[in-house]
């Protein structure tokens, strides 16, 4: 199990989950969006502030106002005042949004040998869940790379993985639904974890994604993390070979990467098209030399 015996769970408000996600002179972003008027307001200040008496009754009295209140999961450099990828200072956390069969998946989580024990588990609305694991040692693109996998094996929103991803900060209300449901979170362990610590399939757009299929897949220990785009290159040069239809293939790609491409279709079609011609050229190499003959002679299928 990844449960994390040596440690006692315990509750936490806003301002001590503030706490623990940052070092107090972090920056990060409090994100405010008021669902009946439309109203955003993003703020990057000190993680102390925010966990401070004034900012916490602001955002009451803002979530008061009908609005839900988010928190950036990871820090944001000195001087920036927009929550993008450039701006984000290091990695910190990997995140799950389990918002499908969320009960199931967050046990699933718990009891897996793959993954460590969550350092804080949020109740989002009933039957629903934030899974939130303190790391270190990552780039953007290895963490982007494990958020991926992470929600293929466990049914996460593949929507909610990347680095400048907010998820719900505790002790303020949930505005999605009809009745007010207030955002718990427990701490269930205070360790802060590494690639190791995380022995997950690797992510391609093959994947399944839904909870209840991972446990079909073969366990991999991965050596590294590689990059989103490297997953994506090596499994359209695994799938031309095995004699996918190209268009499919692109399509898969085009359809995985939609998040996070601009142009998701260009850029599924160049790694294909790419694929395709070190296919081509490979083939060329290694081919026999022979008779133009001997290939009219062969009977069909064989």
């Amino acid at each position: 199990m990844s449960a994390d015996r040596t440690f006692t769970p315990r509750s936490l408000n806003a301002s001590e989950y503030v706490r623990e996600l940052f070092d107090p002179a972090d920056n990060a972003a409090i994100l405010v969006r008021n669902r009946s008027t439309g109203h955003t307001v993003q703020t990057i200040a000190e993680a102390e502030a925010i966990a401070s008496p004034g900012f916490q009754s602001w955002l009451a009295n803002q979530s008061a106002a009908g609005s839900d209140i988010y928190v950036g999961m990871n820090p944001i450099k000195d001087g920036a005042y927009s929550r993008t990828k450039e701006n984000i200072k290091n990695i910190r956390h990997v995140y799950l949004d389990l918002d499908k069969k969320g009960d199931d998946a967050l046990e699933a989580i718990r009891n897996s040998p793959d993954v460590p024990a969550p350092n804080f588990v949020l109740d989002t609305s009933p039957g629903k869940h934030q899974v939130v694991w303190k790391i270190s040692g990552f780039s953007q693109d290895e963490a982007e790379s494990l958020l991926h996998s992470l929600a293929n094996k466990f049914g996460g929103d593949l929507a909610a993985t990347d680095s400048t991803r907010v998820l719900r900060l505790p002790g303020f209300a949930n505005r999605k639904l009809p009745e007010e449901f207030i955002v718990q979170a427990r701490q269930e362990s205070d360790a802060v974890y590494t690639m190791r610590d995380f022995t997950i399939d690797e992510d391609s757009p093959e994947a399944p994604r839904h909870f209840g299929e991972y446990q079909q897949r073969e366990r991999t220990v991965p050596s590294a993390h590689k990059s989103q785009s490297e997953r994506d290159w090596a499994y359209a040069k695994r799938a031309l070979a095995r004699g996918d239809d190209p268009e499919v293939v692109i399509q898969r790609i085009a359809d995985y990467r939609a998040d996070d491409k601009d142009n998701p279709n260009y850029y599924a079609r160049r790694t294909v098209t790419k694929a395709l011609a070190e296919i081509g050229s490979q083939a060329s190499a290694s081919a026999p030399t022979h008779h133009p003959t001997e290939e009219l002679n062969r009977e069909p299928g064989h």
